[in-house]
């Protein structure tokens, strides 16, 4: 590899970059970052443009509707909660999730399960930065810690008396997964053997008769299983492969933003810059935005405050800089990300142990500057509890690649909207335009045309990632804008936005009013 630049560059893109390392460029294919670095699966984007038109006088690429439509429902999923005997005894209707890449491969990865062992249903969204691995951990494993924190001693005791007796365990989740939505086989058994050791441990801590805080066991879980994701890094592994992988997973990061669902009782877990917003619907039928979660980043003056009463008053003016963690870091809680938790002298022995790929890395090789006084981060959760009401009719979860669009309130109007079909005429704004009669006669037609083209997504999720990509100035989707923003190359897609991650949740109100 060429020699280190000092000048720091954004990773993955302009303004939303994650994380800033020094640049490297890689003298076989001289293009920086080195493309090998990350990639773990083949680039699919080229292969998905193909029938495109091309304007040669302004060089644009041309999607056709369908075309765009094949592109934003690729990774769609829907589910339905069953109904018994006609009547659906669940306060969760049912959930949509879609995610458009920007990155290539996609760092977003996302879960959505049903707790087999305890009542309720789990929905995450993780934003995965410096590569797709911490995230694609987190997806799979996560949930399995929470679910775990929620069991009662009895529950606990029978898993492990199946193990020493060697039979089978009752499943402790249903996952509602795409196809798309990828679990490694590879590393399920090291997987396992940390959940158990988790769970003997709780086990030792818990009394018989006494039932989990839902809380206690959203921050218990996080924090036990960044805890894990550092240990293994450290231990390594016998198999190149999986050695490898951990590796990968503690020096790449990733934020995590979780719902829990049980009944009337909705607990969301947020480490990071993922949102969870609430739809309420008004008396009058229009819908108002409740945000359930607070931004871990240097926006949240709380959270500046945090970090920096956790360093000597020293590193007062280096600990946030630029709006970044040390300089470099946007999240100011994640997971993973060890070259920020761990000790100079740990990182050094680990990587000089590790495999000869991870020295390639370029996240990897970095010290950070004025790294005096570890850890500088914490994949610790701040956790919301809040009773539902029959107002409250769905639920949002997004990647701040969605909230960079658009805004909250906004977004709550698209979805809200889109389920119930009643439309809230907003005067047309045009944003201090200077607009003819005609241009006004278009944007009204516009807008008649967008209404009767509202149900062309069945899929809350696409049809608000259709309007985030989409939108023009005045609030509506632009078909035009919709194909240059999904047919840029996937080098310059990063520059434009971020990948986007969204979860809806569609709430029964009877239920919920019921009880």
């Amino acid at each position: 590899m060429a020699a280190t630049s000092q000048v720091f560059r954004v990773i993955h893109g302009s303004s939303f970059g994650r994380i800033l390392v020094p640049a490297i460029t890689c003298q076989n294919c001289s293009r920086s970052p080195h493309p090998c670095v990350s990639a773990t699966q083949p680039h699919s984007f080229e292969q998905r443009w193909r029938g495109y038109r091309t304007s040669p006088a302004r060089h644009t690429y041309y999607l056709t509707p369908p075309q765009v439509n094949s592109i934003l429902k690729a990774n769609e999923y829907s589910f339905k909660v069953p109904e018994f005997d006609g009547k659906n005894l669940s306060s969760v209707m049912g959930f949509d999730s879609n995610q458009l890449p920007a990155n290539a491969p996609i760092e977003d990865r996302r879960s959505a399960a049903t707790c087999l062992q305890t009542r309720g249903m789990l929905y995450g969204v993780f934003d995965g930065h410096a590569g797709c691995a911490c995230a694609q951990a987190l997806s799979e494993r996560l949930f399995y810690y929470i679910a775990i924190s929620l069991l009662p001693h009895e529950t606990l005791m029978e898993l492990e008396n199946a193990i020493e007796s060697g039979r089978a365990l009752h499943p402790i989740l249903q996952w509602h997964k795409h196809p798309n939505d990828y679990f490694s086989k590879e590393a399920s058994q090291l997987y396992f053997s940390s959940l158990r050791t988790y769970w003997q441990e709780l086990l030792d801590l818990s009394v018989p008769g006494e039932q989990p805080d839902v809380a206690e066991a959203l921050v218990s879980a996080f924090k036990r299983l960044d805890n894990d994701i550092s240990l293994e890094a450290q231990v390594g592994d016998p198999n190149a492969f999986l050695h490898y992988w951990v590796l990968r997973v503690a020096f790449s990061g990733a934020t995590a933003c979780v719902a829990h669902i049980d009944g009337n009782e909705l607990h969301v877990a947020n480490t990071g810059d993922g949102r969870a917003v609430l739809g309420v619907q008004e008396p009058d039928g229009s819908f108002s935005a409740l945000t359930l979660t607070n931004d871990h980043n240097a926006q949240n003056e709380s959270e500046v405050k945090r970090v920096r009463s956790e360093h000597p008053h020293s590193e007062a003016k280096t600990v946030v800089k630029q709006d970044r963690l040390l300089g470099l870091l946007m999240p100011f809680r994640a997971f993973g990300d060890v070259k920020f938790k761990w000790s100079i002298d740990l990182q050094r022995r680990v990587l000089e142990s590790g495999p000869d790929q991870l020295h390639e890395n370029e996240h990897a090789k970095f010290i950070p500057p004025n790294y005096h006084t570890p850890p500088y981060l914490t994949a610790e959760p701040e956790v919301t509890r809040h009773r539902l009401r029959p107002q409250d009719r769905f639920l949002v979860l997004g990647s701040d690649g969605l909230w960079e669009t658009l805004h909250r309130q906004e977004v709550v109007r698209i979805v809200g909207e889109h389920l119930t079909g009643v439309h809230q005429q907003q005067p047309v704004s045009v944003g201090g335009y200077k607009v003819t009669l005609g241009q006004m006669q278009g944007l009204l037609q516009e807008r008649k045309a967008r209404i009767s083209s509202t149900f062309e997504d069945q899929n809350a999720a696409t049809h608000l990632i259709r309007h985030a990509v989409g939108n023009n100035e005045f609030g509506m989707v632009d078909h035009e804008r919709l194909s240059k923003m999904l047919s840029l190359p996937e080098e310059l897609a990063r520059m434009y936005r971020d990948d986007i991650t969204i979860i809806i949740v569609q709430f029964n109100p009877h239920v919920i009013g019921g009880q």
